[in-house]
């Protein structure tokens, strides 16, 4: 075998292993408040439901990219959520809301917000 053709595999060898090791890093890991408190710093997304109870703010004259509110994810842990964008249309109404991001001291920062909100399709009216 030629050094060349060593080399060329070698190379092929190192990019499949640069590719799996970037796809393997997606970030996509679901966590509870708990987990992302224990480890500052890594990304996670964490399911809950906005404290309609708790006050929220947005204030788009002051910072049109950040709007502030309390969640309670799926095993009771309550935080306060600092969101990198503009206040998501009917966030009132969303049943349940997943968000996307990294605990900075005591508060979550998400860079993304995703909304479960009542079907417009199902029989029942909403409460």
């Amino acid at each position: 075998m030629k050094k060349t053709h060593i080399a060329l595999i070698i190379l092929v060898a190192v990019a499949i292993g640069a590719l799996i090791a970037t796809l393997g890093a997606g970030g996509d890991e679901y966590a509870d408040f708990s987990k992302a408190s224990s480890n500052e710093g890594t990304e996670y997304h964490v399911v809950g439901k906005y404290n309609k109870e708790k006050p929220q703010e947005y204030n788009p004259a002051t910072n049109a990219d950040e709007f502030s509110f309390y969640m309670t994810d799926n095993n009771g842990v309550e935080k306060h959520v600092v969101l990198h964008k503009s206040k998501p249309q009917d966030f009132e109404r969303a049943e349940q809301i997943v968000i996307i991001g990294k605990m900075q001291g005591n508060d979550f920062h998400a860079k993304d917000i995703l909304m479960k909100c009542p079907s417009k399709y199902n029989n029942e009216k909403p409460s």
